[in-house]
């Protein structure tokens, strides 16, 4: 027994020595979910409790002596007329990015893999890229100076004779504001999944296709959106499993008072009231009915993909 335990232990340090680099990469990476993703599940039990700041001499002690009120804030949100309106509010403006934005970054790739001219596709990638790394704030100050009431577009409007728009006031033009921002945002970053799925199937299946009289568009639909279906499945459900999110910062720093009818979701309720009101336990209670949707979806969602598919991410 001792001669086999001294082999199993020489062998885990040889192994270890052998791949140490790779533990120490991912050390960050513990630290990041562990600080992160892990601690802050403590957290959750204001959702059953009474919390007060001022209970201890400390948050964490507070967070710990503050009573236990048991389901009393989730009854509280949903016999609440504002908790219907944010879900609704969520669930349209989310539906509403699924259904318009979704297939956006699959053409983007699509039309990007046929472009023969190698230099213009690396032009073309770089420019339609770069606007995932402006931030929401910028992004928000370039289309409030065009569509404000004195902006490009309303002027253009105006001397066609077609009435200007207030799209920042205006509850329904808010909507799709948010949505085409977010497309102009991320599309094409979002193509780079898909470039790199079209990467992985096999040319012979283009060749045969095209010996067989296939046109590009045939080729297409036969051989490339086969080919990258089971990615295109998998990214949808990914997205379903954040639909309540709703782009939150994006929201956050865009809507204002005269579009809260239409634009408030749950993410930004949860904000406005655990730091605005510092009522910490309702928006724990919140953001914890948030993560249970999403954690359902996503799993009902996987199952769904895994008998249609036969891919899944577990």
């Amino acid at each position: 027994m001792q001669t086999t335990l001294s082999r199993r232990r020489t062998r885990l340090g040889a192994y270890l020595r052998a791949n140490w680099l790779y533990y120490a990469l991912s050390v960050p990476g513990l630290v990041y979910v562990i600080g992160y993703k892990l601690l802050p599940l403590v957290g959750l039990q204001l959702a059953f409790k009474d919390f007060s700041i001022f209970a201890g001499d400390n948050i964490l002690e507070s967070m710990f002596v503050s009573p236990w009120v048991g389901m009393q804030h989730f009854e509280k949100i949903f016999g609440s007329a504002d908790f219907w309106r944010l879900l609704r509010n969520t669930l349209t403006i989310s539906l509403m990015k699924l259904v318009v934005l979704f297939p956006i970054p699959i053409l983007v790739a699509l039309m990007l893999n046929e472009v023969r001219c190698r230099p213009f596709q690396r032009v073309t990638q770089t420019l339609i890229y770069m606007p995932h790394f402006i931030s929401w704030v910028v992004i928000h100050g370039i289309f409030l100076t065009m569509l404000s009431a004195n902006g490009i577009l309303n002027r253009v409007l105006e001397a066609l004779d077609l009435g200007k728009t207030s799209f920042y006031t205006d509850p329904i033009a808010f909507r799709w504001l948010l949505v085409f921002t977010e497309g102009w945002k991320e599309s094409g970053w979002g193509a780079i999944v898909y470039l790199a799925a079209l990467t992985g199937i096999d040319q012979e299946l283009y060749e045969a296709a095209y010996v067989d009289g296939a046109g590009r568009l045939r080729r297409i639909w036969h051989v490339t959106l086969p080919g990258i279906a089971p990615v295109i499945s998998l990214m949808l459900l990914l997205r379903l499993g954040g639909i309540l999110e709703a782009g939150y910062g994006q929201i956050l720093i865009m809507y204002n008072p005269t579009v809260y009818s239409t634009a408030d979701v749950l993410q930004t309720y949860i904000y406005r009231t655990g730091l605005g009101k510092l009522d910490f336990s309702s928006a724990t209670a919140l953001g914890l009915f948030e993560s249970l949707v999403g954690f359902v979806l996503i799993v009902s969602c996987n199952g769904v993909s895994r008998k249609a598919f036969g891919r899944s991410l577990w």
